[in-house]
């Protein structure tokens, strides 16, 4: 076989519609651009979420308020009832020993503790900032709280 012999599957090669030539074609007359108006006319088209002169459905939708706050801090969040589960009596509580536990990956966000679980042992709590329920339950359980 040769390069000049080669040939196309029947099928894989689809032949373009000539419009206009005929109404022995098929697509004669109207050239498949239906009747007359805007539509028919080269470089007609009306643009997307037109309505006509009706109020178009994305002016009508209401629309969401509020703002993002740029200066907003996101913290790293852990519960106490984690921390009594996977710490001893009197080990100390801070963002290496947290890591080293795997309870939470590294990460350059401060991190927060919240009041969700229980805590039964004593430990000494040094991290960014924690919620005053949790404050209570760590204290509650003999612990301490530097922050």
């Amino acid at each position: 076989m040769q390069q000049n012999e080669l040939k196309s599957t029947p099928g894989a090669r689809k032949s373009k519609r000539r419009l206009g030539r005929g109404n022995g074609s098929g697509r004669g007359t109207y050239s498949g651009r239906g009747g007359k108006g805007q539509t028919a006319r080269a470089g007609g088209k009306l643009r997307i979420g037109f309505a006509g002169g009706q109020t178009p459905l994305m002016m009508r939708m209401p629309k969401l308020g509020g703002f993002k706050n740029i200066n907003r801090v996101e913290y790293a969040v852990i519960n106490v009832g984690l921390l009594g589960e996977n710490y001893k009596e009197g080990e100390i509580v801070d963002r290496s020993s947290l890591i080293e536990k795997r309870l939470l990956k590294k990460t350059s966000k401060p991190i927060k503790v919240l009041a969700t679980g229980e805590i039964k042992v004593a430990l000494t709590v040094k991290l960014d900032k924690i919620s005053e329920a949790a404050k209570a339950k760590i204290i509650n359980a003999k612990g301490t709280v530097e922050c």
